[in-house]
């Protein structure tokens, strides 16, 4: 998984010029925000469906009949991760040249939080630990029992994981993936906050994936009970499955998302990055091997091939049947 990971970033930054400009990224990004929105807040317990999602954040319409909570909820994950987009190729001001900083997790949790909080606050919340505060309540043991640190200890160790992160681009023998992998559990393990962690260290990892040059990652909530059993044995240091689950999520959205729009009509990419609802990446394989798709296979052995070349193919396929 790893290395077909490798192979996409090269794809992109080699032949097709690396992740998108800004004014390109809010277009080409719009269905990861939608999909990012709606499945990290349903891993969460969130009730509103895809298009309910979709019509929520383009439309401000809250369609469904779903409980007030859970759209705000969505709204404010909504606005939490087009943030942390712009400040991924647009850094505020107070960015400093890190991969992140402790201002920045606490401004993604604010955003991600207040609006859900003004119509359900947390029952135990004290004034002091409201949106972008950390908590000083302690916190029960996880399943499997780890134990998050005291809340005397949170911000001391938010500053030390912050200097991990910010190290994370090191010369290592650890798998990039693993060591991303470890990043992320080390935010849940410390549970800064009381309530939202899970959505907020989901937010803070495609923050430092965006800035190392990856596009965003998105746990499916399909993939809820893999997940959370990944987190499960990265607490005992074990992060390969939770490595892998990330490496996946973030080729998908290279393939499915970012090669398409970047490449344009005529440009050749991977035919993974050309796979829809209507042609999967094994039929386009097995169509350009039987010379039925025009593509070129690559001294990797890679076959590619073009929007336009595949919708001529589609046409044929058509006029055949």
């Amino acid at each position: 998984m790893y290395q077909r990971l490798d192979e996409a970033l090269r794809e992109l930054r080699d032949r097709l010029g690396g992740l998108p400009s800004p004014a390109e990224a809010e277009d080409i990004w719009s269905d990861i925000w939608h999909q990012e929105a709606h499945n990290s807040t349903a891993i969460e317990g969130n009730t509103l469906v895809l298009q309910e999602v979709e019509k929520l954040l383009e439309e401000g319409r809250a369609v469904g009949a779903k409980p007030l909570r859970d759209y705000m909820e969505v709204r404010g994950y909504g606005d939490a991760a087009k943030w942390v987009y712009g400040q991924a190729l647009e850094p505020g001001d107070w960015q400093n040249g890190d991969l992140i900083t402790l201002q920045e997790v606490r401004q993604i949790h604010h955003t991600a939080m207040s609006l859900v909080w003004a119509v359900d606050p947390h029952p135990h919340a004290t004034p002091a630990e409201g949106p972008g505060n950390f908590r000083q309540h302690e916190t029960a043991n996880f399943p499997g029992g780890m134990k998050p640190p005291s809340w005397p200890e949170v911000d001391s160790q938010m500053r030390d994981w912050v200097k991990t992160v910010d190290g994370l681009e090191d010369e290592s023998d650890e798998a990039l993936p693993e060591r991303l992998a470890r990043i992320h559990n080390r935010f849940e393990q410390i549970h800064p906050f009381l309530d939202g962690n899970g959505r907020t260290g989901r937010l803070v990892l495609n923050l430092v994936l965006c800035r190392i040059g990856y596009p965003p990652a998105i746990i499916y909530k399909r993939d809820r009970d893999k997940y959370l059993q990944a987190m499960r044995r990265a607490d005992n240091d074990e992060f390969g499955p939770l490595g892998e689950l990330i490496a996946r999520s973030v080729t998908t959205n290279l393939y499915r998302f970012v090669m398409p729009a970047v490449a344009g009509p005529v440009k050749l990419v991977p035919l993974p990055a050309l796979a829809t609802r209507d042609v999967t990446e094994n039929a386009l394989r097995v169509a350009a091997a039987r010379g039925r798709l025009r593509a070129v296979k690559g001294d990797d052995g890679m076959w590619r091939s073009s929007k336009k070349w595949v919708n001529d193919y589609l046409k044929s396929r058509h006029r055949r049947s």
